[in-house]
């Protein structure tokens, strides 16, 4: 069809950008004149075009083109009836609200000053009233507690208004555009927001005085006189109490209570005694500061400049010429937005500074508070030296009272240094499997999500102070986080119990525990990764210096599974860390608990922001991504070995980066009649039924000489029946519960196949009859070598044995198997015990124990088990996951004696 555009800004810009790809001819673009000798986007890109631009300050009929439909997308004027009706079509409007609901102008403050649940947009037929011609499209959205005009219009009215406007035509275009009548019935008709009506009644409900200030938020602002001056509020959101004992109280005329001025910001009170939180204000000089630092905004905090720094300072200035063309001269007292710049203008000032300090991302926020030039220039330059204050981290706590004490667990994903909702606020509940309950509602992240945590990884290891910082520093920080985790592990071990089953005693000591010596271990290593220095042929007569060093690689995707949720996240990203590079994490859905708190001690350690990123979610969509990402340069991975393949594949079509698996396990455990029979029924019973079998490294199946096989399953069996299984937190039990339902009901099947194929069951087999997720402790006998479950890994709490006669039979048997991660012998004999544990195929071989793993010592497997180490000393293999080695060689540059 033959379109005219009629509106401005980047909205306009971008439906008539769409509409040229969907193959409309734009016959013409009618749009505001220029402003400051600056032309609206909407002009900008069609004068680009070649396409006709008329820029009108009041419009009347110029009959200069013939369309058969106007778009106006966003339009700030009058158009008169004879335009609107020339077209064969006639005219569409985008409206931003669900009409007839705000009519009229500032409807997106409207919506949320009015509490609305829903929000959205219409595309509506033109006509000669205000907003009330007949709905052509409508879409909906949810409406958060914090959002304002700008979130609620970035997330949905602007990216859903252009493919919305755009469908509108393509419905048209096709002949099946609808024209439904506007009902009166709901109808709302509201005037132009404007700074003057916009003051703030203190006298109503917080959640009113909050939806006050969001819906006036950045536009015209909410204010209210303070000081004997008028403030305006910006970022508010609800919160149950915002009170620190470290507060201060600000006086507000009309308040029912005084404000409280903390380290998270304004606190403020309704008259029904609840609170909302603001966390920036706006003097009227339009200075803008952190509400933290209202009682701070008067100290001198200039610095003296550097060479360099006065240097970029006038960098900056040219800058700033640049986007205020209307300005004879920058000087210091030069305001940015009384000179005229616009929210555009903050963008490109944000990207030209980009690109002048090589990657310093500055937020627009940074922007609105240092609007002259040398409040600028300030800011920069410590944002440069990293001297610039630290953000406070804000944590959406879910609580609960639990094991004798208060747990506050965040919820959400971690990016950025920060915890953020899901892309389209996609959540899912994490089930306590001791119950079968929900526990809270976890975010979900999505592709785009994954995407701006590999963007902030690769920003924070190529630009931020993390890839700046020198080893020892690196490792001072790992000991804090250390150290930070030990002050919580009463905490962390109650959150892994009731997100993963785990035996509080055992969460203590080993979930816990083994993280914190992990961290501590890897901290130790960081300034003791190092190169070589080569003797080559070339050394001599020219004195050629070969050397190496030991570099990151860059971000790292990280995969863990869902047995140890907390030790599988340190087990590979401590050493990761220490290696220098940054990381983005991916706990398995069904416990990601720990991990998000561990994210926020992080914070607390000092870790710089995009170091460390957490995503929930869906390994098919979360896993995958990271594994296909071209920024990301190795992906670390615990699970099973089907997804380690595709991992795998992945990998290598995505970009080759490198890769580590520790997949699945079979691992034989071997009892010889000399052995300590006492010690191997109670090791042997550990190595299937500890942290309730789900562990990577469990026996798989035991092979017992047919001298003692009786006694030992006799014994087995009268052990397994003295277990105490029940809740994890209570701190006798022995057996919590299965991880979640799928596992069990796998465990289930697992037993019944068993049974199915002539193995004696002696006990266990059964889901127990209570709520949650338990499963009876299992023991099969009589297992052949062809059965199911002598082939296949249970991960529960299930023991296989079988009997054997001669060593060399059972060494053939025991490495029958694709799978190489663990093995184990008893035996009193140390001459047999070497000769098997040799023979043994597998990547660690228990010797008259089992379960011994330590920090120190490397762990890993081979064959389908998966390759590369966690672990261990870090100039051994765990290094080499972690870190390229780069080769120089140099003439001398100078010689010393």
């Amino acid at each position: 069809m033959k379109i005219t555009v009629i509106g401005q800004s980047l909205f306009g810009q971008e439906v008539y950008k769409e509409l040229r790809k969907e193959g409309h001819q734009i016959v013409g673009v009618f749009t505001i004149p220029d402003k400051d000798g600056k032309a609206d986007p909407l002009a900008t890109e069609a004068e680009k075009d070649g396409v006709p631009v008329f820029k009108f300050p009041r419009w009347r009929l110029k009959g200069k083109v013939i369309p058969e439909l106007n778009v106006l997308p966003f339009c700030s004027q009058f158009i008169p009836m004879e335009v609107i009706d020339l077209p064969k079509h006639g005219s569409i409007i985008y409206h931003p609200s669900i009409l007839p609901r705000h009519r009229g102008a500032s409807a997106i403050n409207w919506t949320l000053i009015h509490g609305d649940k829903k929000a959205g947009f219409t595309v509506f037929w033109a006509d000669d009233g205000l907003d009330t011609g007949p709905i052509l499209l409508q879409k909906k959205c949810e409406v958060l507690p914090d959002d304002t005009v700008n979130t609620l219009y970035n997330r949905f009215l602007f990216p859903e208004g252009v493919k919305g406007t755009v469908e509108a035509v393509q419905l048209i275009a096709k002949g099946i555009a609808p024209k439904i009548i506007q009902p009166e019935e709901g109808a709302t008709y509201e005037g132009i927001q404007k700074k003057e009506n916009a003051q703030v009644n203190w006298d109503q409900p917080a959640e009113a005085i909050h939806n006050w200030i969001r819906g006036n938020d950045k536009v015209p602002g909410a204010w209210s006189v303070v000081d004997g001056q008028k403030i305006t509020f910006y970022g508010s959101s609800l919160v149950e109490n915002g009170s620190s004992p470290d507060s201060q109280q600000l006086q507000i005329p009309g308040a029912s209570r005084p404000g409280l001025v903390t380290k998270n910001g304004l606190v403020l009170y309704g008259n029904d005694g609840k609170t909302l939180l603001v966390k920036n204000l706006q003097f009227e000089d339009g200075k803008m500061i952190a509400a933290s630092q209202y009682f701070k905004s008067g100290d001198d905090l200039t610095v003296d400049l550097t060479e360099e720094e006065t240097k970029l300072a006038e960098e900056i200035r040219s800058i700033w010429k640049g986007i205020l063309s209307n300005v004879d001269g920058i000087e210091d007292s030069t305001d940015f937005f009384k000179s005229g710049a616009a929210s555009m203008d903050v963008v490109r000032l944000v990207e030209e500074v980009k690109i002048k300090t090589n990657g310093l991302e500055l937020q627009n926020e940074d922007v609105y508070m240092a609007t002259t030039f040398k409040d600028f220039v300030q800011m920069l330059v410590l944002k440069l030296r990293g001297d610039d204050s630290k953000e406070e981290l804000h944590v959406d706590y879910v609580e609960m009272q639990v094991n004798n004490m208060t747990i506050r667990m965040p919820h959400q994903l971690f990016i950025n240094g920060h915890f953020l909702d899901a892309e389209g606020q996609k959540s899912y509940e994490t089930i306590n499997p001791t119950d079968g309950k929900p526990i809270c509602k976890v975010s979900l992240a999505q592709i785009p999500n994954v995407d701006k945590a590999v963007a902030a990884a690769k920003e924070a290891f190529e630009n931020g102070q993390w890839g700046k910082m020198n080893a020892r520093d690196r490792g001072r920080l790992l000991y804090k986080l250390a150290d930070l985790m030990e002050e919580h592990q009463e905490e962390l071990a109650t959150i892994e119990s009731i997100d993963s089953g785990a035996v509080y005693t055992l969460a203590l000591k080993t979930h816990v525990g083994m993280s914190i010596q992990t961290f501590r271990y890897f901290a130790g290593w960081c300034d003791k990764i190092q190169g070589h220095t080569i003797p080559i042929n070339q050394a001599r007569p020219n004195r050629n210096l070969t050397f190496t060093k030991k570099e990151p690689i860059g971000v790292c995707g990280i995969i863990i599974p869902w047995n140890y949720p907390l030790m599988m996240l340190a087990w590979k990203a401590a050493a990761c860390l220490a290696a220098g590079n940054t990381v983005v994490l991916k706990p398995a859905q069904v416990t990601p608990l720990t991990a998000l708190k561990f994210a926020e001690l992080t914070v607390k350690a000092g870790i710089p922001k995009g170091v460390i990123n957490i995503l929930p979610g869906a390994g098919s969509l979360v896993g995958q991504r990271l594994s296909d990402h071209p920024d990301v340069r190795k992906i670390g991975f615990t699970g099973s070995t089907s997804i380690g393949k595709q991992i795998m594949k992945s990998c290598a079509v995505s970009n080759v980066k490198k890769v580590s698996l520790e997949l699945g396990g079979k691992s034989p455990l071997i009892i010889f009649s000399d052995c300590d029979l006492d010690k191997a029924i109670r090791m042997g019973m550990s190595s299937v039924f500890f942290n309730k079998g789900e562990n990577c490294i469990a026996a798989g199946r035991l092979f017992v000489e047919e001298p003692i096989h009786d006694i030992f399953v006799k014994k087995v069996v009268e052990e397994v029946k003295k277990m105490k299984i029940g809740d994890p937190l209570d701190r006798s039990t022995d057996h919590g519960p299965q991880n979640h339902k799928a596992h069990l009901e796998k465990l289930i099947q697992y037993c019944q196949t068993g049974c199915q194929e002539g193995a004696t069951l002696v006990c266990g087999g059964k889901q127990l009859p209570r709520p949650g997720f338990f499963f009876e402790p299992t023991v099969f006998t009589n297992v052949e070598d062809h059965m199911f479950i002598a082939k296949e890994e249970s991960f529960g709490p299930v023991m296989i044995i079988s009997k054997f006669n001669d060593i060399e039979g059972v060494l053939k048997r025991a490495n029958d198997t694709e799978f190489g991660l663990a093995s184990g012998v008893f035996t009193q004999d140390i001459s047999k015990a070497m000769y098997v544990s040799e023979k043994l195929q597998a990547g660690t071989v228990f010797i008259n124990t089992y379960n011994k793993t330590d920090v120190a010592s490397p762990f890993g497997g081979f064959k389908q088990s998966g390759f590369g180490k966690d672990l261990g000393e870090i100039s051994l293999p765990v290094l080499s996951t972690y870190v390229f080695t780069k080769n120089t060689i140099s003439p001398p540059i100078f010689y010393a004696f």
